[in-house]
């Protein structure tokens, strides 16, 4: 099987379901920027984390294919693909994630920087992906108003998830966190 099937030569993809729609619809900018974000989390393993961060961040990989593969899909067609349903137990793993790994942290005193060891800034960039890929979502919800909720509140609490993996890796690698100092202007 070729991997080019030029098809999209004329700017246009597929849905899993088969229809055409050009390839800066805001179904496929949703998940082509989540498939973004997990290619991030990829470097970020590939960078070394911390063994509780790296065995979180294969699983959240796993949730991201599956996000995108419920946006992939119109809702007539779900039925066609029996996918598991993007539901509320997606949310509560990483509202647990952010529990147990909030637990290890020192108290937030002070605004925080991108930064400290390669995979804490990988995490911010990851952190900024995500945020980019709720507000498209939200964005595709005000149009099509067909897009499962759940997958808004999942990446809210992803983006969360990652400011805390963020501060997690600082800690654990023993590298002071990068404090944001205000700037005065004369």
């Amino acid at each position: 099987m070729k991997i080019y099937t030029k098809t999209g030569d004329k700017g246009s993809t597929s849905l899993a379901g088969g229809q055409r729609v050009k390839k800066n619809n805001l179904r496929i900018e949703s998940y082509g920027t989540i498939d973004e974000l997990n290619s991030f989390i990829g470097l970020v393993i590939s960078n070394n984390p911390s063994d509780k961060s790296k065995d979180y961040l294969q699983q959240i990989q796993n949730h991201l294919f599956d996000l995108g593969a419920e946006l992939s899909i119109l809702p007539e067609d779900k039925v066609k693909f029996k996918l598991a349903n993007f539901d509320i137990n997606y949310i509560l793993i990483l509202e647990n994630m952010i529990d147990d790994l909030s637990q290890k942290l020192p108290p937030l005193k002070e605004f925080i920087l991108p930064g400290g060891s390669t995979s804490s800034s990988y995490l911010h960039v990851c952190r900024t992906v995500c945020r980019r890929a709720e507000r498209l979502l939200i964005t595709l919800i005000n149009q099509e108003n067909t897009i499962n909720e759940n997958c808004i509140k999942y990446l809210n609490r992803l983006s969360d998830l990652c400011f805390v993996f963020a501060r997690y890796e600082n800690i654990i690698q023993n590298i002071s966190e990068p404090k944001w100092k205000k700037t005065l202007l004369d």
